[in-house]
């Protein structure tokens, strides 16, 4: 039965976005934790008269103080460069490695002493929660870039599929020719081409090669990859035993339909977050 493309289109998703795709908490919690005894003892240092000399007693006497320093100012690493009139510097924060008036210097002139000593926070384990909590933010666009995969994945799994059993993750087409004893150079330009899979599923009669994809927003890239599928699935119809299956969504694809278009038009199995929850895999995988 043919399907209508516009009507396909118009159920794509804003967003796949889910609960964990913000922050990933337990990663932030378990970074402060790594840090807490150290930042407790720097917390004496809140609302203190005579900070620099305070701060010098402590980390002489507590050296792995230092280490927390970086995150202080949102920097995730051991060493910091900085440089104005006064000259250039590298700052290692993981060894005591310069005198200690140079530390002094660094605290002074990135404001750190006057943060601390006019009260403006006032414990540094909470202060350094909404840093770390800032920084996993960062983190969204490589939790993003999964999501469409784990999504597919989930619904793999429903179908009644098992992992490393029947359907694998991440293969590329020299190891499904190599498990499978197929040719698929047709694919690959005659062994030009590193492509690799999303998942591959093994059913008695027939190999899947799956790619998944969300985009939520437009762009040139959108144009090439509907090309680039379309070439694939019309390399994978010369193969017996071989069927390429495409799951993509997303608004973003409204900006390039007449790409996307010429694909859905051409390839069998091409597949939206909706048709997924109405079982096509079931329904198109055997």
């Amino acid at each position: 039965m043919s399907r209508d493309f516009d009507k396909w289109l118009s159920g794509f998703r804003a967003s796949i976005s889910g609960y964990d795709y913000y922050i990933d908490f337990e990663k932030v919690i378990r970074n402060v934790d790594s840090i807490k005894i150290e930042l407790n003892i720097l917390n004496t240092l809140v609302g203190a008269n005579n900070i620099e000399d305070e701060f010098e007693h402590i980390v002489k006497r507590y050296p792995e103080t230092l280490s927390c320093i970086p995150i202080l100012l949102a920097v995730r690493g051991e060493e910091i460069y900085a440089q104005d009139e006064d000259g250039a510097y590298l700052y290692n924060f993981k060894n005591m490695n310069h005198d200690i008036d140079r530390y002094k210097m660094f605290m002074r002139k990135t404001g750190l002493f006057d943060m601390l000593s006019k009260h403006i926070v006032n414990n540094l384990v909470d202060y350094v929660l909404g840093v770390e909590t800032g920084l996993d933010s960062n983190g969204r666009k490589n939790r993003g870039g999964h999501q469409m995969e784990d999504l597919v994945e989930n619904y793999i799994i429903k179908a009644g599929f098992i992992r490393d059993e029947n359907y694998y993750k991440e293969m590329y087409l020299r190891e499904v020719e190599q498990k499978w004893n197929i040719d698929l150079s047709a694919l690959s330009n005659q062994g030009k081409a590193a492509k690799r899979f999303d998942y591959v599923i093994k059913t008695e009669n027939m190999i899947y090669g799956i790619e998944t994809n969300f985009y939520g927003s437009g762009g040139s890239k959108l144009n090439e990859t509907a090309r680039s599928y379309k070439m694939l699935a019309t390399e994978a119809d010369t193969i017996n035993g071989f069927t390429f299956v495409w799951f993509t969504d997303g608004i973003g694809w409204k900006s390039a339909k007449g790409n996307l278009r010429e694909t859905f038009d051409i390839m069998e199995h091409i597949y939206s977050i909706e048709d997924l929850e109405n079982d096509i895999i079931k329904k198109a995988i055997k």
